[in-house]
């Protein structure tokens, strides 16, 4: 009988994005693998694949608890009916309800991944700061439970979370990021005539879209001609989503929409920038690196891991338009910097973040995972 490995995840999109290259490297190895998870338009893809996806009622913001509840026992019935060898956890729903019925339904090896923190930890409404502090009461009693395993993204969050004794040391592991596709995400000659700037991500206060925005608006006030473009749609359950009406009135920054391919892209850019509140591991910035562009990001949480400071890239304070704007002014007017920061940015990415590189790591968590429940 193979191992099974069941993913619990709250949207199929983020997983097609985000987890797929461990789920296709598990089913290599020899794996069964499910996905627990809202079903999108992605799962057609994903059971495409081979692999199994079913559904269950994930939605992000709700908080009532009858509907939680109800998640709640069915994800314990899933749970009892799949006799998954390890379930792996995504995000912060998902570990507090996915390790009590893990409980529950004697699964004996839990990994849990506290991706990003979400829209709770970062932004500063009355509902978040008042949700605050339960959720880091519940996810610090959880995400280390019957000895389960963590993979954090960054340093800082597997610190914090090691020193606040959620997790033992020796089960808090460091794995950065989702993995970069290093072959489709190359460097490319940088193309003539205008300077492009993109900021892929979704549509989100948080993601500093408003800063980016603002910066442009600096910029353009200055005489630049470069071309600023926003890749990327809103996300209207999350509470922080910029309406459409915000996006296509951002002159002079362009907004373009969803994009599906991100690689070429990429390509057409010169500058790579994330003016983020908080990340776990930004993969638009790994993939931006991957492709050996310069980047311009937050001296935040998770930008400040993958973006090395005047190496692969320029940071800034967040929350600041002017700082953004003249840190882009200085890669827009110096292609010998750009050209340096980009080649850094290529080398760091193919040491630390290609998919071969995180999927191993990824497996030796699995393994470890059961060897420990068996004990």
């Amino acid at each position: 009988m193979p191992k099974h490995l069941v993913f619990l995840i709250g949207e199929d999109w983020f997983f097609a994005s985000h987890l797929l290259s461990r789920a296709r490297a598990a089913r290599e190895a020899g794996w069964r693998v499910t996905i627990l998870t809202r079903v999108g338009p992605a799962s057609a893809s994903l059971r495409e694949e081979g692999f199994d996806v079913i559904r269950v009622d994930f939605v992000r913001a709700r908080i009532s608890p009858f509907s939680e509840f109800l998640l709640f026992t069915d994800i314990i019935r899933h749970y009892r009916s799949l006799r998954p060898d390890v379930v792996h956890h995504v995000a912060l729903k998902a570990i507090l309800l996915g390790t009590l019925a893990a409980e529950i339904a004697g699964v004996r090896s839990v990994v849990n991944a506290p991706v990003g923190q979400g829209f709770v930890f970062v932004s500063n409404t009355l509902k978040a700061r008042l949700l605050r502090p339960f959720v880091r009461l519940a996810l610090q009693a959880t995400i280390g439970a019957r000895g389960a395993f963590a993979i954090f993204e960054n340093s800082e969050d597997r610190t914090t979370a090691v020193t606040s004794g959620a997790i033992p040391n020796e089960r808090a592991i460091l794995i950065p990021g989702a993995g970069v596709d290093l072959e489709r995400f190359r460097p490319h000659p940088p193309r003539a005539g205008v300077i492009k700037v993109v900021l892929g991500a979704r549509m989100l206060l948080d993601k500093g879209v408003r800063e980016f925005i603002e910066a442009g608006k600096i910029l353009h006030e200055r005489g630049s001609l470069a071309d600023l473009v926003l890749a990327g749609t809103p996300d209207p359950e999350n509470p922080s989503s910029l309406p459409d009406s915000v996006l296509r009135g951002a002159f002079p920054v362009r907004w373009i929409g969803r994009v599906d391919d991100m690689a070429a892209l990429l390509r057409s850019a010169h500058i790579a920038c994330l003016p983020s509140y908080r990340e776990g591991l930004p993969l638009f910035l790994l993939e931006a690196m991957a492709s050996g562009l310069p980047v311009v990001a937050t001296d935040v949480t998770g930008c400040r891991d993958a973006v090395v400071r005047n190496q692969t890239g320029l940071l800034v304070p967040p929350r600041d338009p002017a700082a953004l704007a003249d840190a882009l002014a200085e890669l827009i007017s110096d292609a010998s910097m750009r050209a340096s920061l980009g080649a850094a940015g290529r080398a760091r990415a193919e040491a630390l973040y290609g998919q071969s590189v995180i999927c191993r790591a990824t497996l030796a968590v699995y393994e470890r995972a059961i060897g420990e429940g068996e004990k």
